[in-house]
């Protein structure tokens, strides 16, 4: 299975719960090299390292190839990197850099990895894939972070479509769409009494949302595929 982003947060996590299970992991880094090697090495046989930027449209095809060569097959692939990156519309510049960046990691690398992976579960009789969204696809974002909230409703909306055009070829698609998570990718926006006005009194923990990934990475709830579920502790609800 290919977990990108796997170095830290939600990634590692899912790795380490997916390794736990039997899984051969390919552990993807985007910058953070040494904390992917060091999970590999935490958790041993069975894993691999495959470093490489997703925002770079030309390395996309050789970070997938890579993590196949190390056993030859891949059974799931998990798009769990991305990044809450700002567009602010009061400058014309940035708005136009965060809109590229936003569409670039969190929308159109998936949707490359996703269309590498189809190609490859096709010819294999199957696969799953496991796309890491946000509540922001659903109810969209502040306005410093409208880009975010277009790329991973796009995101979503792939899901769908992948679910129900490849169901015929063995693909399944699912979305996870978490809310507020306990990473560091939260750092320095979650204000300290957040939890206190959460419905669950506490930030989602990354375990929560790994859980569940590495469910639906299992193959064992087929007919599930092309759902949505929300893992926000009912911060928000649909």
């Amino acid at each position: 299975m290919l977990v990108t982003g796997a170095s830290r947060g939600i990634g590692a996590v899912t790795a380490r719960i997916l390794h736990g299970q039997g899984a051969s992991v390919v552990i993807h880094y985007g910058s953070q090299a040494a904390p992917a090697h060091a999970l590999a090495a935490e958790l041993g046989d069975g894993t691999t390292v495959v470093g490489g930027d997703l925002a770079d449209p030309a390395r996309l095809a050789s970070i997938w190839e890579e993590a196949l060569l190390w056993r030859g097959r891949i059974d799931a692939l998990v798009n769990n990197a991305g990044a809450w990156i700002a567009s602010p519309i009061e400058d014309k510049d940035s708005w136009d850099a965060g809109w590229a960046s936003n569409l670039g990691l969190n929308l159109t690398a998936p949707a490359e990895l996703c269309r590498l992976a189809i190609e490859h579960f096709r010819k294999r009789g199957g696969g799953i894939i496991v796309n890491v969204t946000s509540r922001s696809a659903h109810r969209g974002d502040d306005v410093e972070h409208l880009a975010y909230g277009a790329a991973k409703a796009g995101l979503l909306a792939l899901t769908k479509g992948i679910a129900r055009g490849c169901g015929k070829d063995g693909v399944l698609a699912y979305a996870v769409a978490p809310g507020w998570v306990a990473t560091d990718l939260a750092d320095g926006h979650v204000a300290e009494d957040l939890a206190a006005h959460l419905p669950l009194g506490e930030v989602t923990p990354p375990e929560d949302v790994a859980e569940l990934i590495a469910f639906l990475a299992s193959g064992k709830c087929r007919h599930a595929t092309g759902a949505t579920i929300d893992v926000t502790g009912a911060d928000y609800v649909r």
